[in-house]
């Protein structure tokens, strides 16, 4: 469980620089430059992630149940994820998803949280997604005081709007029928 928490204080410490303190990494930016920043920045997010992966894998040989969720909340993690993927995506494909929802990264991703805490009651998952949560919604409190900062996307497009739908929907299809299987090592659907 060590390698989890220690993943998860890395990757999200790291990704939370802005909401605790947005002058130091501005000023980081300025004294690096921003290429150099994103690679020091990257070094630690790398690091987590990876440690949250394998720490997560590792907590899951050793199962410690915290709740355990009736059958049909997995079909409401379904519904509540169904959106997500195309809101991820309606952030580098900005349209008119991406002006009505102003931060869809942030949206989807406690969309993605919420609904593994729906479906899933071991400890590790309430460490990994409601981490994931917590920091997704302070990130999104602390937005409110901070100034907004340009995100590399294609230009805004009414078609990008289907181009999000498509592609989100696409990769959701995609993790709902085996990927999700492949990589994490559990089926979305019972066999």
């Amino acid at each position: 469980m060590s390698w989890l928490v220690l993943g998860l204080l890395l990757f999200l410490g790291i990704h939370s620089i802005s909401i605790v303190n947005e002058p130091l990494r501005d000023r980081m930016v300025e004294r690096l430059g921003p290429w150099p920043w994103k690679g020091v920045y990257s070094l630690p997010a790398a690091a987590g992630f990876v440690l949250l992966v394998v720490g997560y894998g590792l907590a899951r040989q050793d199962p410690v149940v915290l709740y355990t969720p009736p059958t049909w909340l997995r079909h409401v993690a379904l519904i509540v994820l169904l959106p997500a993927l195309p809101l991820f995506v309606s952030t580098y494909f900005p349209g008119r998803i991406r002006r009505f929802v102003a931060n869809p990264t942030l949206v989807a991703t406690e969309l993605w949280a919420g609904a593994h805490l729906l479906a899933n009651g071991l400890l590790a998952d309430v460490l990994l997604f409601g981490g994931f949560l917590v920091w997704a919604v302070a990130d999104h409190l602390s937005l409110a005081r901070r100034r907004p900062r340009a995100i590399p996307t294609l230009p805004e497009r009414p078609a990008n709007d289907a181009i999000a739908i498509a592609l989100g929907l696409a990769l959701y299809a995609a993790i709902v029928l085996g990927l999700h299987r492949l990589v994490i090592g559990v089926p979305v659907l019972p066999a």
